[in-house]
This record gives C-alpha cells, structure tokens and sequence, in this order.
C-alpha cells in the first residue's frame, strides 16, 4: 500500500468515527465570526480573552523578512524583548514566531543528553513534542500530582545530570491550574528546574497581568517563563523569558528561533501596545474573571478556589457524536462553541469548550446558558 492510500485509508476512519476535521473559513467582525455562506456567529472559541485583537485598529502590514539573527531583528523587537523581561521579571527574554516554536523549541534545547524531563500528563502538545524532540529522558507524571512526582523524582534523579519539571499554568481544556508552589518546593527538594507554559494565564491572571506565576509569587522560582503573544496580548508570536544566560543559549542554539523568519514588525507594535495595556489597566481582567464566575455559577459548573475566574470553561459531553451535536444546536442559534474530541482530549471525555472575552456581554452569556441547558439536559449529560 502507498503512503498516499494509507494516509486516505487513515482519514475515512476519522470520519466513520466523527474526528476528521477541516478547515473553515471565517471573517472576524469583533466579538462575531462571518462565515463563508454569511451566518454570523457570536464567537465563544476565541482565546482572545481581554478583547484586544478584536478591536485594535489594524496596522499596515510590513514584513520581517528574514530570521532573526540574519537581518529580521529590530530596534522594536529589542524593546519588546526588553518589556516582556520587565513584565516577567527576569533579566532577559527571546521572541519566537508562535507559541508553539517557543514551547517545543525551549524544552527540545534546553533538555539534553543525560538530562531527564517529569512532565504533567495534561500539557499542552507544543510543551510534549518538544520533550520528545529533546535528546532527554522523559517521564510522564498523572496530571497535577505532586506526590507521585516526587516519587518519581526519588526514583529516577540521582541517574541524571540535570532534571527538569515542564508544565502549563493554566490547562487548555480543563481550566486546571498547576500547582505551582508545590512544583517549585519538590524542584527545590530535588535539584530540578521548572518550565511553565504561562499561555493561557499571560493578562488574565495576576495583578499585573503576569500570569500564575505572579499571582502564587513563585516568579524568583521558576526557570523559565514561557508565553504566547497571540492569546489575551492579542498579537502573534511567543516568548521566553530568563535569566541572560539561558535566554543567549537559547538564540545560539534553538532552532526553532534560530531558522524562522522574526515577527513583523506590525505583529511586535500591536503586542508592545497590548502588554502596556494589560499593565495599565485590570478592567478588561476583571470583567473577563467576573464572566467566567457567572457561568460556571449558573451552569452547576464546580471550580476550586482560583479556578473559578480563568475564562476557559469546559462542559463535558462524553461521546464524539454528542458533543459535536451540542456544538452545531447552538451554531444554528447564533453561537460558535467548539466541540473538543480526541486524541486533543481523552477517550470518553469529549466536550464544548468556552472561550471567554472581555466583549462577551450579559445577553450574550445568558443566551448561551440557556440554549446550553436545555440541550444538555435533553442529552442526560
């Protein structure tokens, strides 16, 4: 059989089993999505969550043109650098072309030779391939657990020369938070630096705006601070931020950085101008915080402590097929919701997953309450 009839063969099986997925085409009008037959559909999947992208003035468009070490990096990019170190409180910080070079592209270079990975069973694929991507050894601890990480850790340390604990902050289909200040103390006990993955936390949570590791006060403990420009800054692109040393290995030797062509120059204005307004101002924070509340309040939705405000809001369907039917009831009500099936998430724990901005209005969350809990409670969910 050819690789082009495996790969067909692979693909109808997707499609039996309701996974296949395509590419849609949408027009962004706001807090709207325009679709390519003209439906308007008020967008709950966005990770736009402070509003920023949505409503920013559109810039002209330049081009970098080339990587950043050859001639891409400007006096801008520098000074974006410059504020993300600052907002990280770190000595230094590097730009990447996406969240997702900076996150496979941190752990796959700093992770080498006779180093070992413990990395929660949840995170986020950028963070798994670049796990596999490096040359460590790698181990897999259950979501969340600090105790059987510290086993592990027990187990298997003394045989590495270096360790390494990777993690999200905030968990894309779960809302979860990672418990942070335990991380830091067993990496403490046990010689092991700590990635974090800030991606969904960057401008929503904190006082300033500066993630999980700003509002648990861990930022002097954390190895390396990993973030995205293209969520609640409202941009494009992804960061790293450390100490100068780790930050200058990571331009030497990240080839992720080191072979992409640098961010426009209208992709770094439009994150500068968001960052200083995330700082600024918490009213779009907190409108976003008191919204992520409000509905898991009134959806029966159990969230502990802090993770009540984090504006990702999953509701468990269970099968494929029922979590896609939930989706398009409220598509042909006006709604975008996006139905979450696996391998994204685990077998049997299909789901909708919310997105929530600073734009949403009260109707808006109302209307989704309502339609949602009807058809629900039609589905014995």
């Amino acid at each position: 059989m050819s690789a082009v009839e495996d790969f067909h063969q692979s693909l109808e099986q997707l499609k039996k089993v309701e996974r296949f997925r395509s590419l849609n085409a949408f027009r962004a009008d706001g807090i709207y999505l325009i679709t390519d037959s003209n439906v308007r559909l008020c967008n709950f999947g966005s990770n736009d969550y402070l509003g920023f992208a949505s409503h920013r003035a559109k810039l002209e468009r330049q081009g970098a043109g080339s990587s950043a070490l050859v001639a891409g990096w400007t006096d801008t990019h520098r000074e974006l650098t410059e504020a993300l170190a600052a907002f990280e409180q770190t000595d230094s910080a590097c730009l990447f072309p996406s969240g997702y070079a900076a996150c496979s592209g941190v752990v796959s270079t700093l992770a080498r030779d006779a180093d070992v990975i413990f990395s929660d069973s949840l995170n986020h694929a950028s963070l798994i391939d670049g796990c596999r991507l490096s040359n460590a050894v790698c181990f897999v601890y259950p979501h969340r657990d600090v105790v059987a990480l510290r086993s592990m850790l027990s187990k298997h340390r003394a045989r590495f020369r270096r360790a390494w604990i990777v993690t999200d902050a905030v968990f894309s289909m779960d809302g979860h938070l990672a418990p942070l200040v335990d991380l830091c103390d067993v990496g403490d006990e046990f010689d092991a630096g700590l990635i974090v993955d800030e991606a969904h936390a960057t401008g929503v949570l904190g006082e300033r705006g500066a993630g999980l590791t700003e509002l648990l006060g861990v930022k002097d403990r954390v190895s390396v601070v990993i973030g995205t420009l293209s969520k609640a800054i409202g941009s494009h692109g992804g960061f790293a931020a450390s100490n100068e040393t780790t930050i200058n290995y990571l331009i030497n030797h990240c080839r992720s950085l080191i072979y992409s062509t640098a961010l426009p120059p209208s992709s770094v204005v439009a994150a500068a101008q968001s960052l200083e307004t995330i700082q600024k101002s918490s009213q779009e924070r907190e409108r976003v915080k008191s919204l992520a509340k409000t509905l898991r309040s009134q959806l029966g939705l159990v969230a502990e402590g802090l993770e009540s405000s984090v504006p990702i809001v999953p509701v468990l369907i269970g099968t494929d097929k029922e979590s896609l039917s939930v989706s398009r009831h409220l598509s042909r009500s006006g709604l975008f919701v996006p139905a979450i099936r696996p391998p994204t998430v685990p077998e049997g724990t299909a789901r909708l997953r919310i997105s929530l901005t600073a734009l949403h209005t009260d109707k808006m969350l109302q209307e989704l309450v309502s339609l949602l809990s009807d058809r629900v409670s039609e589905l014995g969910a």
